[in-house]
């Protein structure tokens, strides 16, 4: 029974320390995005602006999406060891 605890935990925190990185990579994709919409081009677009600005509003909505998945696998985490901690 412990061994399998322990085998979920660990299965936790690698899919927590995963969607942390996927949600700082998607930020990092994101801002990137956003300066291409900021910076001045003498070849921009009306069309390339607004697809710059769609792609920065995905990804950093997809961001927040992976910080809010690695926070409930970081609460999930806490409850375990607090339930584990009580029984001891």
């Amino acid at each position: 029974m412990k061994n399998r605890k322990k085998q979920t935990a660990a299965v936790l925190r690698s899919k927590k320390a995963d969607f942390k990185q996927f949600a700082i990579t998607l930020l990092c994709v994101g801002s990137f995005f956003y300066l291409g919409t900021i910076l001045p081009s003498v070849e921009k677009t009306m069309v390339s602006t607004n697809v710059y600005m769609g792609a920065t509003i995905l990804f950093l909505g997809m961001s927040i999406l992976f910080f809010r998945l690695s926070n409930k696998y970081k609460k999930i985490l806490a409850e375990m060891d607090d339930h584990d901690s009580l029984k001891q």
